[in-house]
């Protein structure tokens, strides 16, 4: 089964109607999701939590944690020390990017993993080599 990395941008998008990339995201959602493991960290789910908790409220946002969490689709990766210290490499060597500390785990873990494809609507995931889905 391929894998593909959800960001953030995409979680959000998917779940807040309110979203500008809503529709985007929720046709190319439900034609990745049959046949495509889904990872995540728990950086991405922290940051997701937050802006549905304050865009929409705490009913969507713990619905949507309560989905993901019960999915067998979805795998959430926690940050390690490897990961942190291959983040902060990151970091040091796109020093004239603003990516975030979460940004630089996703880069840090889809590079472990050899996963090239991100669903994201963050074009810091294509400076940073990978396939931002969808185009």
């Amino acid at each position: 089964m391929k894998r593909i990395f959800v960001d953030t941008s995409a979680w959000v998008a998917v779940t807040n109607r309110c979203d500008q990339y809503h529709e985007a995201a929720g046709t190319f959602y439900k034609g990745i999701f049959k046949d495509h493991e889904l990872l995540t960290t728990n950086l991405v789910v922290a940051e997701t939590y937050i802006l549905l908790r304050l865009d929409c409220g705490l009913e969507v946002a713990l619905g949507w944690w309560e989905r993901i969490a019960s999915s067998l689709k979805v795998k959430i990766i926690y940050a390690d020390p490897d990961l942190t210290a291959e983040a902060i490499t990151i970091l040091r060597r796109y020093n004239d990017q603003t990516f975030s500390f979460t940004d630089a785990i996703s880069f840090a873990l889809m590079k472990k993993m050899k996963i090239t494809d991100a669903f994201a609507f963050d074009v810091h995931f294509t400076t940073a080599g990978f396939i931002q889905l969808p185009q």
